[in-house]
């Protein structure tokens, strides 16, 4: 079986309009406190209720083995109705099921749909996973120029991957995006102040063709 999709999140208590609530609360504190059992059975018991973050919860102890055996049945019927109760994170969880063989059973195109759901949300790993698809025609057409809308909403909330991509699309162009160096300069700079090397280089590359005199400044920063 591949790795889980993701860790049990500890959230925050802050969940408008959600029934059992306080329950759920309960068993995150619980879970903090590394009583898993305790934890489980009080998910559960909220999920049943309604609750989508404790449907959510339940799901990823159920896929992590936390407090249980896992059970990738019980984990995929919850996590499936945490996304249809719109949860975004849910989403992309539920989608990543599908996209990684963790089910033992691949299906691009059923990730791409919970994918397409939570990127609308907002959710960045959902965008850069959506990106990811269409880029290699994977569970959807190949299609660069759609690749490159997500890529962009992916690097606005800080993804250093996607900002590297992003800036290599202003700094050859096409796919619907018109080459600009100062624009892709800027993106290789904050992808560049997150660490990444190869960001660095061309950064560095642009900035002795467009700004020779700033060429020896150093490493940018984010801005």
């Amino acid at each position: 079986m591949e790795a889980p999709v993701a860790k049990t999140p500890r959230p925050s208590s802050a969940q408008a309009k959600q029934p059992a609530q306080k329950e759920t609360q309960t068993a995150i504190d619980d879970y903090q406190a590394g009583n898993y059992p305790a934890a489980l059975s009080e998910f559960k018991d909220a999920a049943e209720k309604g609750n989508r973050l404790a449907q959510f919860n339940y799901a990823m102890m159920q896929l992590n083995g936390e407090g249980t055996p896992v059970d990738l049945h019980e984990a995929e019927k919850w996590l499936r109705k945490a996304a249809e109760a719109n949860m975004s994170h849910a989403q992309y969880a539920y989608g990543r099921l599908f996209d990684d063989g963790t089910l033992e059973r691949v299906d691009p195109a059923e990730a791409h749909l919970w994918f397409l759901k939570a990127a609308r949300q907002g959710h960045t790993q959902a965008q850069v996973a959506l990106a990811n698809q269409f880029m290699d025609g994977r569970g959807t057409k190949q299609d660069f120029a759609e690749a490159f809308v997500w890529y962009l909403e992916a690097a606005k909330s800080g993804d250093m991957a996607s900002e590297y991509i992003v800036a290599t699309y202003y700094e050859r162009g096409g796919d619907g995006v018109t080459p600009n160096p100062e624009v892709a300069r800027r993106w290789y700079a904050k992808a560049a102040a997150q660490g990444d090397p190869a960001a660095l280089d061309r950064y560095r590359n642009l900035t002795e063709k467009l700004h020779p005199n700033e060429a020896n400044c150093g490493k940018p920063t984010a801005k």
